[in-house]
């Protein structure tokens, strides 16, 4: 038996039977979770027994805690934030926020969210300060940082190849599913997907973060659904096959001191939206399951596949089944009881499917705010009786909040079994207990730290992934296109964004020997970004999102208003450029960035050439273009073919079935009728499709 390199602040090391162990609650004596020779589940349970109900509570709420570095304003030299900010109601902001060292020492959390972007041996020494403090209180339990992830480029306008930043950035989700498919059908395998859980769970390491909300193993059966560019797109057999790698590639084969713990999300399913709306927001509060088997056929088989892999948590969607607009669900033959609340309320989704009859043995992490705002079918209800409805129903730990005092009044009106909080903390403490973070995993080496993020490997990877992800869906004009005389400009719905991603792309073109113009007129070629964004996550849409590329279009609200939407500010004169190069004989590329299936009707007849990139890299994508990389990348999801195949009747009812992938559509169709883009050349941009020539 090996002994373990412990170190200590504010603690003492004692010896027993020749080994050292950490005296985490100073009484002297060695107690069983002190015990780095125990399970872990023994270790827990002694714990368990020796924290008072205020000290159970707070292990069971995750919350943000934000670095002192990364403050815009007032002092940023300290480590630790220490400044209370109230509560504004927005999403963020839901409830005051506390002074780190008094949500640890007197609110009693562990658990933390960090969401500032700052270099990993910056993130290092805050998480050494944070479990600093944890150590010094009266049972020494040490903090877990968790985070959404952060190795998918999400902003073209800098390129993250050309940093130093904290992580190698990989294609958003969506290019990394392009660029497996175009492995897969050149005859590899999923090494691409094994090399970036690798580059995830070194670098996370190393910077001290060891709780990942990652990934999506939701499947895209609504076009409109905002959260799409987070998935892996809309195959069943895809993304299981995807997650299945990821798991064991970030976590291990079982969670150990090695391990980042993964949160997969969002059970059972995300995409049967109803119409796209998203359940932030009350209009999109239901999970709509409109076609007899779409749940057990669509939506549980990639999460059947991650729950083998043994994840350590799982987060269900805020969302609720819809009784009313849904048709009735079975799955192994077994009616689905629809109790309509949320997910994280739902005790069949949660216990009797996910933990019964899938056999998931981690523990249940609610998304952010369900005790507020988003506890759906749980309105009416007191707050208390809200954190006792979502503890009951099997989730464990509760995200984004800081509300000790209603879950604790849950407890002390005994709305919660003692024993079930007990074994909430049991499942949460033996994660951090195999992780080694009571032990030689509580502080991170903040040079070996700024040494990871240094390296180039990673990012080699991730740039090769880049590449692997650009998809070419129209080669009329033939690859690879020429190098002199070429005009190129950006479009976004932010025109000073877009600006900034034209500034990136020529400086990049330059780069790689590209001679430039800077009048389209002179131009014989033209290469066009499309950058299209709709709707804003964090506001609620007045109505349905818009899919097509358009500027200015007339929409109609939900209360009837009517409102003008735009997913390109600038697209006028995007058309302008195609139009008048193509009258001259001028060849016209067109790149669309892939983060919803947009409708092309307004682009594709356009050009030329047209490639669709996830938030891949313009180097990249240039790179392609001009011949140094052949493309290979396939689409991850299918692309309606015009707003009529999407249209929604004055009852909500789409025509095409907002729980069924978009390769799988036609099957509900009138006769005749089908949901996929056909460009001008006869290719149809179904799941899977893209040209390699």
């Amino acid at each position: 038996m090996k002994q373990p390199d412990l170190t200590v602040t504010s603690k003492s090391l004692i010896e027993v039977d020749g080994f050292k162990f950490k005296d985490l609650n100073g009484n002297g004596i060695l107690d069983a979770y002190e015990d780095w020779r125990l399970t872990s589940e023994e270790r827990a349970k002694d714990l368990v027994s020796q924290m008072t109900t205020d000290e159970k509570v707070g292990m069971m709420l995750i919350n943000q805690m934000n670095m002192g570095k990364a403050k815009k304003e007032g002092d940023n030299t300290q480590v630790l934030d220490e400044e209370f900010e109230k509560a504004d109601g927005s999403p963020m902001k839901r409830r005051d926020k506390y002074p780190s060292t008094e949500t640890m020492e007197r609110l009693k959390l562990r658990h933390f969210i960090l969401r500032d972007n700052m270099p990993s041996e910056d993130i290092a020494e805050w998480v050494n300060k944070v479990n600093e403090v944890a150590e010094a209180t009266r049972l020494g339990i040490p903090a877990l940082i968790a985070s959404n992830s952060r190795n998918e480029n999400s902003d073209v306008t800098i390129e993250g190849d050309k940093t130093e930043g904290s992580f190698s950035l990989y294609p958003g989700t969506l290019g990394i599913a392009a660029a497996v498919q175009g492995e897969l059908s050149a005859g590899a395998d999923y090494t691409l997907v094994e090399e970036f859980a690798e580059t995830v769970r070194k670098e996370w390491l190393a910077a001290g973060i060891r709780k990942g909300y990652m990934y999506m193993a939701d499947i895209v059966t609504d076009p409109r659904w905002q959260r799409s560019y987070g998935t892996f797109g809309e195959n069943p057999d895809l993304v299981g096959e995807i997650i299945s790698r990821l798991i064991p590639g970030i976590q291990g084969e079982k969670l150990s001191e090695d391990s980042i713990a993964m949160t997969i999300k969002h059970f059972p399913g995300g995409g049967p939206r109803e119409n796209g709306f998203d359940p932030h927001y009350l209009a999109g509060k239901w999970n709509v399951y409109r076609t007899p088997g779409s749940l057990e056929d669509y939506h549980l088989p990639s999460f059947t596949k991650a729950v083998e892999k043994n994840p350590s948590s799982i987060m269900p969607y805020y969302s609720a089944p819809s009784i009313e607009k849904s048709h009735w669900q079975a799955i192994e033959g077994e009616i689905v009881p629809f109790e309509e609340v949320g997910m994280a309320f739902n005790a069949y989704m949660l216990q009797t499917l996910l933990r019964d009859k899938l056999g998931f043995k981690g523990y249940v992490n609610s998304d952010s705010g369900v005790t507020d705002n988003t506890a759906w079918g749980m309105e009416e209800a007191s707050v208390p009786v809200r954190f006792a409805k979502v503890v009951n129903a099997g989730t464990d730990i509760i995200g984004a909040t800081n509300d000790v005092g209603n879950l604790k009044a849950a407890v002390v009106k005994n709305f919660i079994a003692p024993q079930r909080i007990d074994q909430a903390n049991v499942r949460l403490l033996k994660e951090m207990f195999d992780l080694g973070l009571f032990d030689d995993k509580t502080y991170v080496d903040v040079e070996a730290a700024k040494a990871v993020r240094l390296e180039q490997a990673g990012r080699e990877k991730a740039y090769e992934a880049h590449l692997k992800s650009v998809t070419l869906l129209k080669n009329e004009a033939g690859l690879p296109v020429g190098k002199d005389k070429v005009y190129v400009e950006a479009f976004h719905k932010n025109l000073e964004k877009a600006e900034k991603i034209t500034q990136n792309a020529r400086e990049v073109a330059k780069e790689l020997g590209i001679s430039l113009v800077d009048d389209y007129k002179e131009a014989e070629t033209a290469i066009l970004f499309l950058q299209p964004e709709s709707g804003d996550y964090f506001n609620a849409t007045p109505g349905l999102l818009e899919l097509e590329i358009c500027e200015d279009k007339t929409n109609i609200a939900m209360n009837g208003d009517t409102y003008k939407e735009t997913t390109l500010s600038n697209y006028k004169r995007f058309e302008k450029i195609a139009d008048e190069m193509r009258a001259a004989g001028k060849t016209v590329v067109a790149s669309v960035n892939i983060t919803l299936p947009w409708i092309l009707g307004n682009v594709e007849p356009k050009v030329d050439i047209l490639i669709a990139g996830y938030d891949t890299f313009l180097k990249a994508q240039l790179e392609v273009l001009i011949g140094n990389y052949q493309p290979k990348g396939k689409l991850p999801l299918t692309l309606p073919k015009n707003t009529a195949v999407i249209a929604v009747d004055e009852h909500g009812v789409c025509v095409s079935r907002n729980d069924v992938p978009g390769y799988d559509k036609d099957k509900y169709f009138r006769e005749g009728m089908t949901y996929a883009y056909e460009d001008t050349s006869g290719n149809v941009y179904k799941f899977g499709y893209g040209l390699t020539k």
